[in-house]
């Protein structure tokens, strides 16, 4: 049986299923050459932009395990506690030890300092790694997302390991011009066998830093010369500090009372003074304390970047379950009544996208989430999506939720083998993100508009689905008709559903035109 996982966030303050409520380009200078694009170009998207992920957490440790132990800081970062170490972009380090995972016990070769660090902000001293223009393991999409955020001009760049060579590296630009507008291309950097570096074979490099450097004084084949790196924004950490899973009541400060509902109320705080965080309190029987610690020693451990992150709890009723904060509020909110009312339809197909993103990470893990839809899905800056409250269904103990009937259960959002039947599986998942895309069309439309739970459950049994959304193209319309089979198995995995949303504007819609509303 898959294991669920809970995770705990603000509640929009407009929950729709009854008293429950959650949080609140100029051409080419040189002539076609061998160097040309190796992925498709992406279709302009204002202001979609995601945070780099932990991109030398990994690499660092294999750095230690091979006897590195001189690091550069890749960011800025201020003590959170007396036994943390505060210290400077730039700052290097000796690194004393390394076995807390997350955190590293560091010795300051700047300040003399000692405290811990957190590992993902950090990277061995004249890697590649700690070059600025280096990402990792950042997806192609991801890529796109942070290159047309607003501010980056033509030529920004940043280079990443490839998707689908080992060894390989992509060379990802913003690029302009009078079709596309801006839009993104991506150039394969090969190894060779010597161990230097080409995108093509005419103008090979003993090292990516001195490929950077030749494109940066000459396009010399490329689409345009690389003019700057890409805007970076700060990681989050791998929790608070290096021991602060279970913590101290007193060491939160509650600030704004952002959402309650039948089983919690959320708010904005502090941790420790130093942290803002998000902290829901949960009422007290809303489940029992075994229950919840078991099954959030498991969530804590799932990391993705389209994952609210946990980062600690006090476990002892009334549970408190502190989290990231993600100023937008939850998407429901964003769509109805925020910035999100006048996103077109490739700002909302990329919203969509992330969610299947990290759908797609909990399908791999054999997790299921039980209540997705758009207020469980939380807006941070620059329409960075990350989704909340995956297995807390599963751990409520409260008779009329459990009996899957009444306000508190959200019937409209639920296959119907789970609703009926308590069968509860990532196809069931599934078919909710179906229901979660026309929440997006509709800009948080409630599902079956003037229908109640009982009619919904009954025409749903019939065969009725939700016809075409006003103004939602038909084969996007197609996909969520896929999502709601009758037969469980017939429905796609989050895997096609991130990959088609993805490449919805080249592949399914390539002459998509704005309209009024989409």
């Amino acid at each position: 049986m898959p294991l669920d996982v809970p995770s705990w966030f603000l509640v929009s303050t407009a929950s729709r299923n009854g008293c429950c409520l959650w949080y609140k380009s100029l051409q080419c200078t040189q002539p076609p050459s061998p160097c040309q694009p190796v992925q498709r170009e992406s279709v302009r998207l204002s202001g979609s932009f995601a945070a780099r992920p932990n991109r030398v957490s990994a690499d660092a440790v294999c750095f230690l395990l091979a006897g590195v132990t001189l690091f550069v800081a890749l960011y800025d970062y201020e003590a959170r506690t007396e036994d943390d170490l505060s210290f400077r972009k730039g700052e290097k380090f000796q690194i004393i030890n390394s076995t807390e995972g997350d955190w590293w016990d560091a010795r300051s070769l700047t300040t003399g300092g000692n405290g811990y660090i957190p590992s993902n902000y950090v990277a061995p001293v004249d890697s590649i790694q700690a070059e600025d223009w280096y990402f990792g393991k950042l997806g192609r999409k991801d890529a796109e997302r942070q290159l047309l955020f607003t501010g980056n001009p033509r030529g920004t760049y940043l280079i990443r390991e490839s998707e689908t060579t080992k060894g390989a590296f992509s060379l990802s630009i913003r690029d302009w011009d009078d079709v596309k507008g801006d839009h993104v291309k991506h150039y394969k950097i090969r190894k060779l066998d010597s161990g230097g570096y080409y995108i093509t074979t005419r103008a090979q490099f003993e090292t990516l830093q001195q490929l950077v450097q030749h494109y940066s004084e000459s396009a010399d084949g490329l689409c345009f010369n690389l003019t700057g790196v890409c805007v970076n924004c700060t990681p989050d950490t791998m929790g608070l500090t290096h021991d602060s899973w279970e913590i101290a009541r007193d060491s939160l400060e509650f600030e704004v009372k952002l959402g309650a509902g039948c089983f919690a109320e959320v708010w904005c705080g502090t941790w420790n003074g130093t942290t803002k965080v998000a902290v829901k309190t949960l009422k007290p029987g809303t489940m029992s304390p075994e229950s919840f610690l078991e099954e959030a020693q498991i969530m804590k451990k799932l990391r993705h970047d389209k994952l609210v992150q946990l980062y600690a709890v006090v476990s002892e009723e009334p549970i408190y379950i502190v989290t990231e904060y993600m100023g937008k509020g939850s998407l429901l909110d964003f769509l109805k009544d925020g910035e999100g009312r006048g996103l077109k339809l490739p700002n909302l197909v990329d919203m969509a996208a992330q969610v299947a993103a990290g759908m797609a990470y909990i399908e791999r893990m054999n997790y299921i989430h039980r209540d997705l839809r758009s207020a469980n899905i939380l807006v941070g800056d620059n329409l960075v999506c990350k989704i909340a409250d995956f297995g807390l269904a599963r751990l409520i103990e409260d008779n009329e939720y459990t009996a899957r009937q009444g306000a508190k259960f959200p019937i409209k959002w639920t296959a119907p083998e789970a609703a009926l039947y308590g069968k509860f599986t990532i196809k069931s998942d599934v078919w909710s993100f179906g229901i979660l895309l026309t929440e997006l069309v509709t800009k948080g439309r409630v599902p079956y508009p003037g229908m109640n739970n009982r009619e919904v459950l009954e025409q749903v049994e019939r065969g009725y689905r939700m016809p075409c959304p006003q103004d939602c193209p038909i084969s996007l319309h197609e996909l969520m008709v896929q999502c709601w089979k009758k037969d469980a198995e017939e429905r796609p995995t989050f895997e096609y559903l991130q990959a088609f949303l993805e490449d919805y504007f080249t592949a399914t819609e390539p002459q998509y035109q704005p309209g009024d509303n989409l």
